[in-house]
């Protein structure tokens, strides 16, 4: 006996449609059931084991109609919406491929459907600054994929990254490329001089490095770009526009370093060694009256994956940090992130007017119950004890009417290495606060499916309607593979289930007798298999 996690795409639409009135909730799940057989439309595991390793597959076997099961809902609690935050599901990061091809796009249109009968707000579309510039300014690709959330009945949040990214591989644009061959120091450069080769440095967002253009004056090209291509779902469909600041579409320096897919629980490094960077530290420091300051960034500073206490910098009592050099030096390494933001945003707004903007920040949490907190300031935020560097950041926010997207609702502190001094949750509750007074509108993430189990979800769903949670919204990240793979869609079912209809009574559950069965179109075969990301 199979379980089989059933699509549904565009032709059920009209067969729905019937129904919608009478059943106006409506819950996609699995079916342990013999009468699901080879002519249904499913996403199961194949025999391989290579299922493991990222891959969902929707199998269509012999030529008969396909099937949806559908658990229907005698009534909405509708009484409750005003209450709830809006419920979002990230589209992989390669939606759109380098090559402004839309991956696996009838696959990603079923999963709209499906997010659809959930009850999901909306979805979260990546955007790539790389793609869309080495293509000519094509937006034809990306707006297929509005497209598809528009006819699903679905809201859209768009991310306009900034930034390249590795795996998958989405490139920046061909003239930044060019431009780094020329001039290596327009990339950030960490004291070994490693370069980071997916974000420009900030240092020269007002120089002409990029063919005669600033970045900011690229990056003003690309948002107009936008902004007209996207013109007929800007009035509709999508709700708001998250702007990339950094690396991962962060605010942040590139301090830390991923591996394996996971983060490392070093101090981090500070990013400040390119000759833009530099010839800004000496100008501050001569300013200062202390030339020798603007030298080089902090010597004695650990290297990335190393704890706090393996340089003199970060020690919690007697560390550098707490010399008139360490706060002369941290307060120009955060200044520069701040003033960042605030030219990103300033253009951002120029271009959207009035429009919904927000802009992700990170959870750099290890290391959080130090009194230095070393990653937060390799990180960029000049957050230590007695100083609550977060409240400047929302201070720019609010200027720019821009909500703020924080990522790790889904985390604990009782999950974190005892080692690494680690507090998610103390932190987030520090940027809540920060942003509860300067006006700022919350949005939440998950840091990643992998984990997240009913345990995982009831902690999600615990700060995401709590009476104090602060959150407007909340995107879960990502789909692909693991999301609906068997282990995980039906505890995302079951979250869904319990925020949009959070007070259900018994009667209202559907019985195996209550369930709507939805004809729908084959998948083609090149459109089987999705990637994760």
């Amino acid at each position: 006996m199979e379980l089989g996690l059933v699509v549904k795409q565009a032709a059920a639409v009209a067969t729905a449609a019937a129904k919608a009135d009478a059943f106006p909730a409506r819950t996609l799940g699995f079916r342990d059931s013999p009468r699901i057989g080879p002519r249904r439309v499913r996403f199961q595991p194949p025999a391989s084991s290579a299922w493991r390793n990222r891959a969902v597959r929707a199998a269509c076997n012999g030529s008969g109609r396909p099937e949806a099961v559908v658990d229907e809902t005698a009534k909405a609690a509708t009484k409750n919406e005003a209450k709830r935050a809006r419920l979002y599901v990230g589209l992989p990061l390669d939606t759109v491929s380098a090559g402004n091809v839309v991956t696996h796009g009838k696959a990603i249109a079923a999963g709209m459907r499906a997010l659809a009968l959930l009850g999901v707000e909306g979805v979260d579309l990546p955007i790539s600054w790389g793609v869309v510039s080495n293509n000519g300014g094509d937006w034809s690709s990306y707006l297929a994929v509005a497209a598809m959330a528009r006819d699903a009945g679905l809201r859209l949040r768009v991310s306009l990254y900034l930034h390249g990214h590795g795996r998958p591989q989405l490139p920046l644009p061909q003239s930044v490329e060019r431009a780094v061959a020329a001039d290596p120091d327009i990339l950030f450069t960490d004291r070994s001089g490693s370069r980071h080769r997916e974000c420009l440095s900030f240092s020269v967002d007002e120089l002409p490095v990029l063919e005669g253009k600033t970045p900011l004056e690229a990056f003003e090209d690309f948002f107009q770009s936008f902004r007209v291509a996207f013109a007929d779902f800007m009035s509709s469909t999508i709700t708001d526009i998250t702007v990339g600041l950094g690396p991962n579409g962060e605010l942040r320096y590139p301090s830390f370093r991923s591996s394996g897919g996971k983060s490392s629980t070093g101090v981090g490094e500070f990013q400040c060694y390119d000759k833009y960077m530099i010839a800004d530290l000496k100008r501050h420091a001569e300013e200062a009256g202390s030339p020798l300051w603007g030298l080089a960034g902090p010597h004695d500073a650990p290297a990335y994956d190393r704890s706090p206490d393996s340089g003199t910098f970060f020690k919690d009592h007697g560390g550098s940090w707490e010399t008139p050099y360490g706060q002369f030096f941290l307060s120009w390494y955060s200044g520069n992130l701040l003033s960042h933001a605030d030219r990103v945003l300033s253009v951002a707004s120029k271009v959207f007017g009035d429009f919904p903007l927000s802009a992700r920040v990170p959870l750099v949490h290890w290391w959080h119950n130090t009194r230095s907190r070393p990653s937060q300031l390799t990180a960029g935020y000049f957050n230590v004890e007695g100083r609550d560097g977060y409240e400047t950041v929302a201070e720019i926010f609010a200027k720019h009417s821009c909500a703020m997207i924080v990522p790790g609702i889904d985390l604990s502190d009782a999950e974190q290495l005892q080692g690494a001094r680690s507090s998610p949750e103390s932190l987030l509750t520090q940027i809540i606060r920060a942003c509860e007074k300067q006006g700022v509108r919350v949005s939440g993430e998950n840091s990643s499916i992998v984990g997240v189990g009913s345990v995982g979800f009831g902690k999600i769903k615990e700060k995401v309607t709590g009476e104090r949670s602060g959150l407007d919204s909340f995107t879960y990240n990502r789909m692909g593979a693991e999301f609906f793979s068997p282990e995980h869609w039906p505890l995302f079912t079951q979250f869904v289930r319990s925020m949009v209809l959070p007070e259900m009574d018994p009667d209202d559950v559907a019985t195996g007798e209550e369930t709507l069965s939805l004809p729908m179109k084959s998948v083609p075969e090149n459109d089987r298999q999705m990637q994760a990301v």
